[in-house]
């Protein structure tokens, strides 16, 4: 975290703060005049490039309610301007803040709150030196602007809340209302009592707010304002005694060393007062509104700017390293997948060696061997295998109980064969060659039918052969115990007047192609 340095001005002397982290420390005084001035340009030599903030608690500090037509970008900026221009004759150290916007029939507002320093003279030395030393100006702030941080740093959530403190300056009274400051006064102080210093409190809390009521930023008969006092260490019981809350004013005492702990900042100058609560918010909890220039603050910008450039820097760097490793791992990963692959296929080409070694000596090359191999599987693929066929016929069989297999004759060869087997031999069909092919030849017998019943034997035959037919099989012939075609004699044992003891015998010829 970069030290800053946090310069606490007053009316009488200028205290010189260096934060770092949750420690403050007092690095060195000056006092208001032109040989602290001189002091203080002989200790800036050795800061060029150090980061500055300037914290003002002075008194005469002006506060200006004012209405603008709601404008933005440019137009705004030319407008309020020209408004400080108009109330202040030196607009260096003028800021005006937001208030938010109010409608009116006629248009939209926005509320300002123009401020600046009754004196400018006293700061602008001290800002000339800063310049000229090359160090870098965060910014301008006064009291008053810190208090709306320091309140709900305090746990102060009233949208109308009165923040006291004792500081160096002397006593800090700030309006707050709804986050924004709306009026604040500084009121010289001497050595007092914690007794004289709470009834002091209540008097100045009372006058304030009388005149708040007078200038009607606040309301006559509304709620009753809540007064936030931080109290000097250990004097919380002595203020809360002191400060009764009534019906126009409820007190909430908050002791300085709780209110140090609340801020976070846990080492604090000795013999600091509430002024230590609004450096350290001055350098770690900046407002956006303060009242140095853009001139005045030109270094800081550009720091501000070089810093973003490192950050973005930075992070493009990391992300292209996360991608860098992202990708050094996937190229490791694929080395280890070409290393094991690699490894495999010296250990095949290993066993490969190994194997062919124990081959017989033979007269051809191992190449003429493989393709003699594949062709052998290619013609063991395409012979035929007479465990299909009796699979096909069992399962036909299952379902004519009434058929008795006598034989099933399985063999391969031309489908003329069977043709020719036959009693007459009938023609191949056009398109269709005589070509290899498995045929199976079932003879049985038929059962459970009357021998005479020629056309019930027929018709039975005829559909168990039908049903041979599929799964590649083509019927080439059947032959039935008579002859029923016209050109022929009826012949057979079954047309006699006495039946004989066996069942009519019949023969189905199929045939299965080879590819």
């Amino acid at each position: 975290m970069a030290t800053r340095r946090i310069l606490y001005f007053t009316a009488e002397d200028h205290y010189l703060y260096r934060s770092v982290g949750p420690a403050l420390e007092l690095e060195a005084k000056f006092t208001g005049d032109d040989l602290g001035l001189s002091a203080f340009r002989e200790y800036l030599r050795a800061q060029r490039g150090a980061l500055f903030a300037v914290v003002a608690d002075l008194a005469g500090e002006d506060f200006h309610e004012e209405q603008i037509p709601y404008v933005r970008g440019a137009d705004r900026e030319a407008l309020l301007a020209r408004r400080l221009a108009q109330r202040y004759r030196d607009t260096r150290l003028a800021a005006a803040l937001s208030l938010g916007t109010v409608v009116t029939p006629e248009r939209r507002n926005e509320r300002v709150l123009l401020t600046s320093f009754t004196n400018t003279q006293q700061l602008t030395p001290w800002l000339d030196a800063l310049e000229e030393a090359g160090t870098r100006l965060s910014g301008v702030y006064s009291v008053p602007l810190l208090a709306p941080a320091l309140a709900a740093k305090l746990g102060e959530r009233n949208s109308r809340v009165l923040l006291v403190s004792a500081n160096r300056a002397g006593l800090r009274q700030c309006y707050v209302e709804s986050g924004k400051v709306r009026f604040a006064r500084l009121e010289r102080t001497v050595d007092m009592v914690p007794q004289a210093l709470a009834m002091f409190v209540r008097s100045e809390t009372q006058r304030l707010v009388q005149y708040l009521t007078t200038l009607r930023a606040l309301p006559r008969d509304g709620a009753a304002l809540q007064v936030l006092v931080i109290a000097p260490p250990g004097e919380r019981a002595t203020f809360e005694q002191a400060l009764p809350s009534d019906a126009r004013l409820v007190f909430r005492i908050v002791d300085y060393d709780e209110a140090l702990r609340l801020v976070k900042l846990h080492r604090a100058p000795e013999g600091t007062s509430g002024e230590a609560l609004f450096v350290h918010l001055a350098a770690h909890k900046p407002p956006a509104e303060q009242f140095a220039s853009r001139e005045d603050r030109r270094r800081y910008f550009l720091w501000q700017l070089q810093r973003g450039i490192v950050a973005v820097g930075v992070a493009g760097f990391c992300a292209c390293a996360l991608v860098g490793a992202s990708r050094w791992f996937e190229v490791m990963s694929v080395r280890g997948q070409a290393g094991e692959q690699t490894r495999e296929a010296r250990s095949a080409a290993q066993q490969y060696e190994r194997i062919t070694s124990t081959f017989p000596v033979t007269d051809t090359s191992t190449e003429n061997l493989k393709v003699a191999v594949v062709e052998f599987r290619r013609i063991a693929e395409r012979s035929a295998d007479p465990e299909r066929a009796f699979l096909h016929v069992s399962r036909v069989l299952e379902q004519y109980p009434q058929f008795e297999l006598e034989s099933l004759r399985w063999s391969v060869g031309r489908i003329g064969e069977l043709r020719q087997a036959g009693p007459k031999p009938a023609a191949p069909a056009a398109g269709q060659p005589d070509s290899a092919a498995v045929l199976v030849e079932v003879s049985g017998r038929v059962q459970a039918t009357q021998r005479n019943d020629y056309r019930g034997i027929t018709a039975q035959v005829q559909r168990f052969a039908s049903a041979l037919v599929g799964e590649g099989y083509e019927l080439v012939r059947t032959q039935l115990p008579f002859d029923v075609t016209s050109e022929g004699v009826l012949t057979g044992d079954i047309g006699g007047t006495t039946e004989t003891a066996e069942a009519p015998r019949f023969t189905v010829a199929l045939a299965r192609r080879l590819q």
